[in-house]
């Protein structure tokens, strides 16, 4: 897999799930000798120029494509429109080897609501494991065309992600319902069936109630639990101000784009100083272009990547309330037992079922969760060095359009 377990002992998971508030990135990028999961060493000397700063990164993504079997792509959105409503269709094409499948390559085209049928389905019947998120209904806040081009493209890169990360998944990749949802034509024909493939484990979960109250979480999961309450806080607020700095500079944009006209209109009116401030004119709208990109990519970029992993939390939190109601149900069992006081020392079937199902919700939940911080890893130090690359660019940019402008000004004062 791409991102194999480095271990599933609750010792050397815990300094990951107990960071400090401070900390974002647990084993992270404040490693004193920086590896990618894999392995690979990432050197954290200056590179030579800022574009280069992805390339060590970008380059270890395929050093895994040999060992895959499952290639899933989201690309080509078309717009429908109906007489009933509009919506947009999504071209999902797969490529694989394996023997679950018919033919060699699918491609089907699906909505939005049919990725949402997909996450459902996989609640249903894998609830031991965490479930990757879809973007939100609206993925960019205060859109008002939700057909617009950057919107469209936006979902897009985050249904793309929503399948890949299945796709990666040991388990999750040989579902059923994963299956037809990729190779079926009609799957609203699906859909009507109900396909009820729901495992044991999915049906005894769903019909838990909550007369039962849990005693206590053990301490790795309830470390988890903390963890994620911190790492959603701190993403959140992050979230927040991000999308405050990038309403800002978009403010500050339009300003500028009113500042710069006016040294060329006053050009027009000083013969002596018209070259210069017609540069310091063009000075300006260069900046302005600057601006614009770096907004462009931390609204395209940075904050999805952020939303993800907040709605992650709060899938792994789900994941986590189900295991504790397994438990819950294993302790109620238990108590029901030790009251009667019978002598048989023969634990009733019943009982080994639900301490089996707390035991499988245990492994599995560790094993994705291990999976996930891999993943966080690998994802926010490319988010990161991403965002240190765009912002180098957009400075460099500013520089080199001031810099332009000094040779008018030396100019000027030998010319009388």
């Amino acid at each position: 897999m791409p991102h194999p377990l480095a271990t599933s002992s609750s010792e050397e998971m815990g300094p990951a799930l107990t960071p400090s508030p401070d900390l974002l990135l647990p084993r992270s990028i404040a490693d004193k000798d920086l590896s990618l999961p894999n392995g690979t060493p990432v050197d954290t000397s200056s590179p030579a120029s800022s574009s280069s700063l992805l390339n060590r990164l970008q380059l270890d993504d395929d050093l895994d494509v040999e060992t895959r079997d499952l290639f899933v792509t989201v690309d080509d959105p078309k717009k429908h429109v109906c007489t009933m409503e509009t919506y947009i269709t999504y071209r999902v094409t797969t490529k694989t080897t394996r023997a679950e499948f018919d033919l060699p390559e699918y491609s089907v085209r699906r909505r939005y609501q049919d990725f949402d049928w997909l996450r459902n389905k996989l609640e249903e019947s894998q609830p031991t494991h965490l479930i990757p998120p879809l973007p939100e209904k609206f993925v960019v806040k205060g859109v008002v065309d939700r057909f617009s081009e950057e919107f469209v493209e936006t979902r897009r890169k985050a249904l793309d992600k929503f399948l890949k990360r299945i796709t990666d998944h040991p388990v999750l990749s040989f579902n059923e319902h994963f299956n037809v949802f990729l190779t079926a034509k009609d799957l609203n024909a699906y859909k009507k069936q109900g396909m009820a493939l729901l495992s044991k484990m999915g049906e005894s979960v769903k019909y838990v109630t909550g007369g039962y109250k849990l005693r206590s979480r053990p301490l790795e999961f309830a470390a988890i639990g903390d963890y994620l309450d911190t790492f959603s806080l701190k993403l959140g607020t992050i979230d927040r101000i991000a999308q405050r700095i990038i309403k800002e500079q978009l403010e500050y944009l339009v300003e500028l784009r009113e500042y710069g006209p006016v040294y060329s209109t006053w050009g027009g009116l000083e013969v002596e100083l018209s070259e210069p401030l017609e540069g310091v004119s063009a000075c300006i709208g260069n900046c302005c272009t600057a601006l614009e990109e770096l907004s462009e990519d931390m609204t395209e970029d940075f904050l999805p990547v952020l939303r993800e992993y907040i709605l992650y939390a709060e899938s792994m939190k789900n994941v986590l309330k189900k295991r504790d109601q397994v438990q819950a149900e294993y302790e109620a069992k238990l108590e029901a037992v030790a009251l009667k006081r019978e002598d048989r020392p023969k634990v009733p079937a019943d009982v080994e079922k639900c301490q089996d199902r707390v035991e499988c919700f245990n492994a599995d939940l560790k094993a994705d969760m291990e999976r996930w911080q891999n993943n966080k890893r690998q994802d926010f130090r490319q988010l990161l060095m991403g965002m240190a690359d765009k912002n180098i660019q957009y400075y460099e940019k500013c520089l080199t359009a001031w810099e332009s402008i000094i040779p008018l000004l030396q100019d000027k004062p030998e010319t009388k």
